[in-house]
C-alpha cells in the first residue's frame, strides 16, 4: 500500500524525479525515529526519541487527527517505499491552532528550499483544517529546542515569529518524601481520580480534570478551547496519558460541600541507561512527567497547586521514582516557575513557541481542473 497526498507539495526544482513524497507506512518508523534523534542530538548530544510515540503519530491512533507525508527517493513507478529523508506533519490540535512538526536529514542538496516548500505545504494544511473549524485564521504553531540554530534560522526564514519561552524543570524524589511532605491546608483536599473495578475512571471524574484544566488556562497565553470528546480523543491516542493512576482531583470545602479546584495529569518517564548501560543517575532513572497542572481560577490563593504537586512527588516516591519533570511558561502569569523552583524545581532545557498566522481557503479539490 502506497497513498499520496491529495494535494501535495511542489518540491524544489533540485528535486525533481529523484524525491517524491507519499504518506508514511509502518516500515518508515525507524527511519523516521534516526531522523529525529540525529536532529536532537544535533544540540542535545544525549537525546532520545520514543519508537512509540514516533509510531502513534506516523501510523497509529494520533495520527488521525494530522496530515502527513514523508519524503522519499523517486521511484521508477510512483513513489518509493526506501526509507524516508524526511518528514512533515500538521496536526489539528484545537479550533484556532494547528501544530506542525518535520524533520529533514541534514545532509540533503538544497535542503533548506525542501523545508521551505515543506512547511509551505503545512500552511495550506492549516488553512483547510481553518476552513473545516469554521474560522477564519488558525495558528501554525512550531517548537524549537533554544540551542537548535538551525530551525530557528528556518522558521525565521518561513515567516515565523518568535512567541513564547518555555523552561523544561527537573526536581530530584528521595524515598523519604513519601511521608516527609505536608498535608493540604485546611479545608482542602487532594484525590486520585475514582476508579472502577475495571480500572477505568468514573466518567465524572475526567469531566472534572478536563473543566478544572480549560477554565484554568482560559486566561493564560496560548489558551485555545478544546471540547470534552477532543481531550478524550487525545487520551485515546497516547495511552501513557490515560494513565489513571496519575490522576489527582484538588477539592475545596465551602460551604459544607467539596467542590473541584484543579486538576494534575501525570505519566511515567522511562528509565534510560547511561552511555554504558550501566546505573542510573537521577536525571535518568525512572520519573513522573507532569502532563497538565491547572487551578481553577476561583480557588487561588488556598495551596492548591502546591498540594497537587506534593501528591505528584509523594506517588513518585513511593514508586521509588528518581525525578519528577514538568515545562512551564517562563513568563507564566501565575508566578508558576517561581513555585516550581522555590519547591526544587530547577531549569536543564529551555524550548520556544514560534508561530504564524494562516487565511482559512476554500477546498482545493473543488477548484476547476487546469486547462
Amino acid at each position: 500500500m502506497i497513498l499520496t497526498d491529495h494535494v501535495p507539495p511542489r518540491l524544489p526544482s533540485a528535486h525533481e524525479g529523484s524525491l517524491s513524497t507519499r504518506l508514511p507506512l509502518e516500515q518508515d518508523v525507524p527511519a523516521v525515529v534516526a531522523l529525529l534523534e540525529a536532529d536532537d542530538r544535533s544540540h542535545t548530544p544525549d537525546a532520545s526519541v520514543e519508537a512509540a510515540g514516533v509510531r502513534s503519530r506516523l501510523v497509529g491512533l494520533k495520527s488521525w487527527s494530522r496530515r502527513q507525508l514523508v519524503v522519499v527517493p523517486a521511484g521508477a513507478e510512483g513513489p518509493s517505499p526506501e526509507a524516508p529523508v524526511a518528514w512533515v506533519s500538521v496536526e489539528d490540535r484545537a479550533t484556532g491552532r494547528s501544530d506542525v512538526e518535520w524533520v529533514a536529514a541534514p545532509d540533503l542538496p538544497a535542503r533548506d528550499e525542501l523545508v521551505a516548500s515543506l512547511l509551505g505545504w503545512a500552511e495550506e494544511v492549516a488553512g483547510s483544517f481553518a476552513r473545516h473549524r469554521g474560522v477564519q485564521t488558525t495558528q501554525l504553531d512550531a517548537s524549537a529546542n533554544a540551542l537548535d540554530a538551525d530551525r530557528r534560522r528556518l522558521l525565521t526564514a518561513d515567516g515565523f515569529t518568535q512567541v513564547r519561552d518555555w523552561l523544561h524543570m527537573r526536581r530530584p524524589v528521595t524515598l523519604g518524601e513519601a511521608a516527609e511532605l505536608p498535608e493540604p491546608r485546611p479545608g482542602t483536599r487532594v484525590r486520585p481520580v475514582h476508579r472502577h473495578p475495571s480500572g477505568l475512571p468514573v466518567a465524572q471524574d475526567v469531566r472534572t480534570v478536563h473543566r478544572m484544566l480549560e477554565e484554568s488556562f482560559a486566561d493564560h497565553w496560548g489558551s485555545y478551547r478544546e471540547s470534552f470528546p477532543e481531550f478524550v480523543q487525545r487520551l485515546i491516542e497516547n495511552p501513557e496519558q490515560a494513565r489513571w493512576d496519575h490522576w489527582w482531583i484538588a477539592e475545596i470545602e465551602r460551604e459544607g460541600r467539596w467542590l473541584p479546584a484543579g486538576g494534575l495529569v501525570a505519566a511515567p518517564i522511562p528509565a534510560r541507561a547511561d552511555a554504558a548501560g550501566l546505573a542510573h543517575d537521577p536525571a535518568r532513572g525512572e520519573g513522573t512527567y507532569l502532563e497538565y497542572l491547572g487551578v481553577h481560577r476561583s480557588a487561588r490563593g488556598h495551596g492548591i497547586a502546591k498540594s497537587l504537586l506534593r501528591a505528584a512527588i509523594r506517588d513518585a516516591a513511593e514508586r521509588g521514582r528518581t525525578r519528577v519533570e514538568l515545562e512551564v511558561d517562563a513568563a507564566s502569569p501565575t508566578g508558576a516557575d517561581g513555585l516550581y523552583a522555590a519547591m526544587g524545581w530547577e531549569p536543564f532545557e529551555r524550548t520556544e513557541s514560534w508561530q504564524r498566522t494562516v487565511t482559512a481557503h476554500p477546498s482545493r479539490l473543488l477548484e476547476p481542473p487546469p486547462a
